[in-house]
Formats: structure tokens, C-alpha cells, sequence
């Protein structure tokens, strides 16, 4: 645990950590939320779902343009921006769908909060990035060890929300009605947002920040075209895509085996046992490269995801995706140090949020195209399959020759 007491003691660490964890809990929320909500008002799941649909991938297609922006000018007005404005379009979102517009206007609503979904995990990342480098140079910690202990406990953070902000939602439903309960939830998810995005707006990190010089006569490099990113992201969207295959999977074994409920638990399931290896992967100081540790963890999630497909036991899957689910959140964590690494000099922000549209993008096409093979025969297997093959496509993507992301040329990629 000493790495995770070396964390505590940076400047403003708990406050970060607590914030972050708060401020992201729409993360966790909302999509459920949304969607129970507008399938009670409109009598239609398909309305409810491409609402989820539009509110992800705006929220995927604007983070590169906020992010872009924080890098030039700081996070805190970004923070602050999209602090204030996520509730006020959450609320705007459910008064709509109140008075009973058309829907369009309701996947207006969507799209308008999806694009003030505040830039916290972007933002976060980049901070503990500096915080670290800063711990490195005056001596009092290692930051690369300490930059990954960062991740890691970022990437727990994550499964938190996912594990908590379902939980809220059906607790909303469940002590009041099908339609107050969402309108609970999401006025919570807007409470959460501005409370975690002032809180960090606020923090000395974000105050203080300043975006990072750039030579004089040299233009801002685009973060995509930097060597090895482009790869980079492939691997993590096809990684990413899996976990969404899987998520429609278990939800259509468990329908199948006549307990919808169970879903939960055994996501649940996964989401505890990814917590726990981030843990120690966060404690951990390892000598090998990062881009080799990425290989090691992308492997280390197809042989987690392989078996899931030959089994048909509740409790072996279980006990499948537990273990597996301990290689989930240190992949995560190698990939946030991976494009911290990669990230041209001032794109470091920018460089976060393209992750962040990866992710939102590449679960809702997994979960898209899961649920798809879910509804046809044999449709949960070929979905799990599709979930491990994703998985070591992406270890193949890493270790391919000639992708920029040899361990000797990051150095020079980052500089």
C-alpha cells in the first residue's frame, strides 16, 4: 500500500480522487436512467435506446473539441462550463420528454446533455500526469510508479461508477414509481456532475495548470498523427468493443436462463474482480517497458474472455469473469500511461478525451452489435466468441511490427 500513501500526499489527491469519482457518476447513471425513462413515457424501448445512443455519441464526437480547448486554455473553465451546463440539460431532457414533444426533440435534449458531459476523466488523467512528473523532479516519489498508481486507482474509480450508478437507478425505481425513479436519478446525475466538476475546477492542480510551451515556430501537432496513438487507440477500441459484446451477452444468458436480475450480479462480478487487480497492479513498480506491459494485459484479457464462450453454468461464469476481470482495470491503467506517453507536447488533454471517445464509441458498437447476436440461436455464445476475438486482436495490434510502438521509440515519440 505504500504506493497508494505516496498518492494520498500529493497536493490535493483526495479531494481529486473523491471529486472524481462523484463528478463521473453520470457515467453510471444516466444511460440506465435515461433509457427506463423514456420507455415509460414513450412506451418504447427502441425510443429509449436511441436516445442513449445519441446522448454517447455526442458526448464521443465533442470530448476531442473540449479537450483541445483545455489544453490551450486551462480545464478549470472548461470544468466550470460544463459543470453548469450538464444539470441545466439534464433538466431541459426531462421536461421534454414531460410534456410529451415529439421525439425528436427528446434525441435533441439527449444530444445537448451528452455534449456537456464535463470532461472530468480527461481532465483528471492530465492532472495526475503533472502531479506525478512533479513528484518525480523534486524527488519525493517516482513518478512513473506513481503515475501509474494514479491510473490505477482512476481506473478503480471507473468500476466504482459502474457498479454504483446502476445500483442508484434501480433504487430510485424501486421506492417510488417507473417514472419518478429515473427523474430522481438523473436529477442526482446532475447534482454529482457539478459537485465533482467544481470540486476539481476548484482543486490547486486545475487552478494552477498551465498548458505546456510549444518551440517557438513549431505548430501543435494533431494527437492522432502522432507515431504509435492511431495503433494505440485501435488496440483499446477493439479491446473495449469485447466488454460491450460481453455486457449484451451476459444480459441475454441471464434472460435465457429465466433471472434478468442475475445480469447484475455476474457484471458485478466482473467489476470486483477488475477492482481488485488494479489494486495491486497499482502497487506494483514493474521494469519491462509500458508497451510490453500492454501486451502482458491485453493477453492476460483474452485468456480471461476465451473460456466464457464454452460455458453454460451461472457460477462458472462467474468465477470466469471474476478472474478474468482481475487483467481488465491494469490494461486500462497501461493504456492511460500509454497515451500519456504517446501525446505530443501540449495535446496531452486532447489526447485523453480521443480515449474517452474510443471507449464510449467502441462499448456502444460492442453492445450494438452483441445484442444483435444475442437475439438469434446460439447468439450468446457467438457474442462471447466475438468478445474474445476483439481481445486478442487487439494484443496483435499491439505487437505487430511496424505500428510506432516499439518500447525504444516512445521516447521520441513523446518529446
Amino acid at each position: 500500500m505504500r504506493r497508494y500513501v505516496e498518492l494520498w500526499r500529493l497536493p490535493s489527491a483526495p479531494l481529486l480522487i473523491v471529486a472524481g469519482i462523484v463528478g463521473r457518476l453520470p457515467g453510471g447513471i444516466a444511460p440506465l436512467a435515461l433509457l427506463l425513462f423514456l420507455a415509460d413515457r414513450t412506451g418504447s424501448y427502441g425510443v429509449g435506446g436511441v436516445a442513449v445512443g445519441v446522448y454517447g455519441l455526442t458526448t464521443a464526437a465533442v470530448a476531442p473539441l473540449l479537450g483541445r480547448l483545455a489544453d490551450r486554455r486551462g480545464f478549470t473553465a472548461v470544468l466550470v462550463g460544463t459543470g453548469l451546463g450538464y444539470p441545466l440539460a439534464v433538466g431541459i431532457l426531462v421536461f421534454t420528454a414531460l410534456a410529451e414533444v415529439p421525439v425528436v426533440l427528446m434525441f435533441l435534449a439527449a444530444a445537448l446533455a451528452g455534449a456537456l458531459v464535463p470532461l472530468l476523466s480527461s481532465s483528471l488523467r492530465a492532472i495526475w500526469t503533472d502531479l506525478t512528473a512533479s513528484a518525480d523532479s523534486d524527488g519525493s516519489a517516482s513518478g512513473d510508479s506513481t503515475r501509474q498508481t494514479a491510473f490505477a486507482l482512476d481506473a478503480i474509480a471507473l468500476e466504482v461508477v459502474w457498479m454504483t450508478g446502476p445500483v442508484l437507478v434501480a433504487a430510485a425505481v424501486a421506492t417510488t414509481s417507473a417514472t419518478w425513479g429515473p427523474v430522481i436519478a438523473l436529477a442526482g446525475a446532475g447534482v454529482a456532475a457539478l459537485v465533482g466538476s467544481l470540486a476539481v475546477a476548484a482543486s490547486r492542480p486545475s487552478r494552477r495548470w498551465r498548458p505546456r510551451p510549444v518551440s517557438s515556430g513549431t505548430v501543435r501537432r494533431n494527437p492522432l498523427r502522432a507515431r504509435g496513438m492511431a495503433p494505440a487507440l485501435v488496440a483499446a477500441f477493439a479491446l473495449l468493443f469485447g466488454t460491450g459484446a460481453i455486457e449484451a451477452a451476459i444480459a441475454g444468458f441471464a434472460d435465457g436462463q429465466g433471472r434478468p436480475a442475475l445480469s447484475g450480479v455476474l457484471l458485478s462480478v466482473w467489476s470486483v474482480g477488475s477492482a481488485i487487480g488494479g489494486l495491486w497492479f497499482g502497487a506494483q513498480r514493474f521494469a519491462v517497458p509500458i508497451v510490453r506491459q500492454y501486451r502482458w494485459t491485453l493477453a492476460a484479457c483474452a485468456l480471461g474472455f476465451a473460456p466464457l464462450a464454452f460455458l453454460g453454468n451461472a457460477w462458472l461464469i462467474g468465477v470466469v469473469l471474476f478472474l478474468g476481470g482481475t487483467a481488465f482495470a491494469p490494461a486500462i491503467t497501461v493504456q492511460n500511461s500509454l497515451v500519456a506517453e504517446l501525446a505530443p507536447r501540449g495535446t496531452l488533454t486532447e489526447s485523453f478525451t480521443w480515449l474517452t471517445t474510443v471507449t464510449y464509441s467502441a462499448v456502444a458498437a460492442g453492445t450494438a452489435v452483441g445484442g444483435v447476436l444475442v437475439d438469434r440461436p446460439g447468439g450468446v455464445t457467438a457474442a462471447l466468441l466475438l468478445a474474445a476475438v476483439t481481445a486478442v486482436a487487439a494484443w496483435a495490434i499491439v505487437a505487430w511490427p511496424g505500428t510506432g510502438l516499439q518500447a525504444n521509440k516512445l521516447s521520441e515519440v513523446s518529446s
